[in-house]
């Protein structure tokens, strides 16, 4: 019988953090691909678990993906880790997952720390409906493509950055957001953790003057609805009624719908819309 893939969620700063499961599934499998073997082996050293280990990273992810299938097809258990946190979010892990899929292979995962869902519950930023960005592209037009879609993004955004890229980040979020609130999580689960509840300009101001140390979480404020209404309807002012109430009949909608249609842009009344209608018949 073919053997199993388990994800096994490992600590993201404090050791005390790993599950039960997870020390008796590391303990038990026949090998550990660990992302970083030499940052890994100090974890399995302090719960003193002797299993082989093997290398999986972002370099050899494909080619080394099929070698570790074709050990789960002979019988063997693999458990998958990460330097911290849960493989496969924003770490290698999600191109063996479909492999193993795609090769008929079990997977199964073992839930513990994982650093976005660490920082969004402890944010004080809304939780019911977030958005995960990971590492924003070094590429500048890929760069510019992914902030422009964050934009109008009404979902808390959760994203990670490095120290020394935190300005940078925070001065392109700010330069295409605006002022959103952001909580600016760092070290978390460490000793000297910090969250600092501010704004996208604040914050950048601060790090300026303070060096950025340690990896960071920020957890931004998603654009409010409202705020998108006024905007979209601040834009329709700029056209007339009459052509706006075109458009729509343009597109097939005969006029009652059309009138309908424009109003909820405009946020305004039917009957407001009917009205400019009948003045601008009246004076073409």
């Amino acid at each position: 019988m073919a053997g199993t893939l388990y994800l096994c969620a490992t600590p993201i700063g404090n050791l005390e953090d790993i599950t039960l499961r997870a020390l008796r599934v590391l303990r038990e499998s026949d090998v550990i691909a660990a992302e970083d073997t030499r940052n890994s082996i100090r974890l399995l050293n302090h719960f003193q678990i002797k299993t082989p280990m093997t290398s999986y990273h972002e370099y050899n992810k494909i080619d080394k993906a099929y070698q570790l299938v074709e050990q789960l097809k002979a019988g063997k258990n693999i458990a998958l880790i990460t330097d911290a946190g849960t493989p496969g979010i924003s770490d290698p892990g999600e191109e063996l997952v479909s492999i193993c899929y795609e090769e008929g292979i079990a997977v199964t995962a073992l839930p513990g720390a994982c650093a976005c869902i660490a920082a969004l519950t402890m944010s004080g930023q809304k939780t019911r409906r977030f958005a995960f960005e990971a590492f924003l592209p070094g590429d500048k037009k890929e760069r510019a493509e992914v902030l422009k879609e964050m934009e109008k993004e009404t979902r808390t955004l959760i994203v990670y950055e490095a120290p020394h890229r935190l300005c940078r980040t925070l001065h392109d979020l700010y330069e295409t957001l605006g002022d959103r609130s952001v909580t600016v999580c760092r070290e978390l689960t460490k000793k000297f953790e910090e969250k600092r509840k501010t704004t996208l300009l604040a914050a950048e101001e601060y790090y300026r003057k303070e060096a950025p140390r340690g990896e960071f979480v920020l957890v931004i404020e998603g654009k409010s609805r409202r705020e998108i209404f006024r905007e979209e309807a601040q834009a329709w002012e700029a056209i007339r009624i009459e052509d706006h109430v075109a458009k729509y009949e343009a597109q097939g909608l005969d006029r009652k719908a059309a009138m309908k249609a424009a109003a909820k842009d405009r946020g305004i009344s039917k009957r407001d819309v009917y009205a400019a209608l009948l003045l601008a018949e009246e004076n073409p």
